[in-house]
C-alpha cells in the first residue's frame, strides 16, 4: 500500500490513540496493588454470598454500566457454570430511582436503596472515577452505619469515597477512560477469585460443600 493510501485510511490509529494506549500501559504498571485487593475481595465475597448474603452495586454513568456488569456475572456466570448468587444493581432499579429522585434529595438516590436491601455482613460495591460523587459518598456512609462492608472502586487517591469505604481499589490514572478500563479488569479479577474460591473450574483455594453448608448456617 502506498504512503498516500495510509494517509487517507481513517481507521488507522492517530497520535491521540497511541497516547491513550501509552497512558493505559503506564497505568497497568501501577495497578498491582489493586489486583491484590480485588482478588482478596473475590475470595471473601464467596464466603458472604455462599452464606446467604448479597452484594449491592452502584455507580453513575459508565460506572453504572460496570456495576450492572458485576451483578450480571454473579447472577449469571463468569466463565464456568455454577449456581447463581445474589447481586443487585441499584442503578438498574428505574422505578425506585425515579421515586427517590422525586421525593428525596439527590444524595439519597443510592443510600436509601442500600438501607432497604442491605443487611449487616452484606457487601456494597460503589464505583466512581472521581470518588467525589455525592450519591456514592452518601451510600458509603449509610452502608457503614448499617454494618455492610463498603468496597469502593475509584480513581486516584485522595478522594472522599476511598476514605469512607471499608476498603478501596483506587486506580492511579489521570483520565476517566483509563480508570474505567482498569475498573473492568478489576471486576473480572474479582469474579475469577470468587469462582476459584468456590471451586469452579481450576482452583487453588477451594471452599468445600461442608464449608458452604456451615457458612449458610451462620448466615441464616
Amino acid at each position: 500500500m502506498s504512503t498516500n493510501a495510509h494517509a487517507n485510511d481513517k481507521s488507522l490509529p492517530t497520535p491521540c490513540d497511541h497516547e491513550h494506549l501509552r497512558e493505559l500501559s503506564e497505568a497497568i504498571g501501577r495497578f498491582g496493588p489493586c489486583i491484590d485487593i480485588v482478588d482478596d475481595w473475590g475470595v471473601r465475597l464467596a464466603g458472604v454470598l455462599g452464606g446467604g448474603g448479597r452484594l449491592l452495586a452502584a455507580g453513575n454513568g459508565g460506572s453504572a454500566a460496570q456495576a450492572q456488569h458485576l451483578t450480571a456475572e454473579l447472577v449469571g456466570r463468569y466463565r464456568d457454570d455454577r449456581p447463581p448468587f445474589s447481586g443487585i444493581c441499584l442503578t438498574a432499579e428505574t422505578s425506585s430511582l425515579t421515586a427517590i429522585a422525586n421525593d428525596y434529595p439527590a444524595s439519597e438516590l443510592f443510600a436509601r436503596q442500600v438501607e432497604a436491601h442491605g443487611r449487616p455482613g452484606d457487601v456494597v460495591v460503589l464505583m466512581s472515577t472521581s470518588g467525589r460523587s455525592e450519591n456514592m459518598i452518601a451510600a458509603a456512609r449509610r452502608g457503614r452505619d448499617l454494618g455492610l462492608d463498603v468496597w469502593s472502586m475509584t480513581g486516584p487517591r485522595p478522594n472522599p469515597l476511598a476514605d469512607l469505604a471499608t476498603e478501596s481499589c483506587a486506580v492511579d490514572a489521570p483520565y476517566t477512560a483509563t480508570v474505567q478500563e482498569l475498573h473492568l479488569v478489576a471486576l473480572h479479577v474479582l469474579c475469577a477469585a470468587f469462582d476459584r474460591t468456590l471451586g469452579v473450574g481450576v482452583s487453588r483455594t477451594r471452599m468445600t460443600s461442608v464449608d458452604l453448608t456451615s457458612a449458610r448456617g451462620r448466615g441464616a
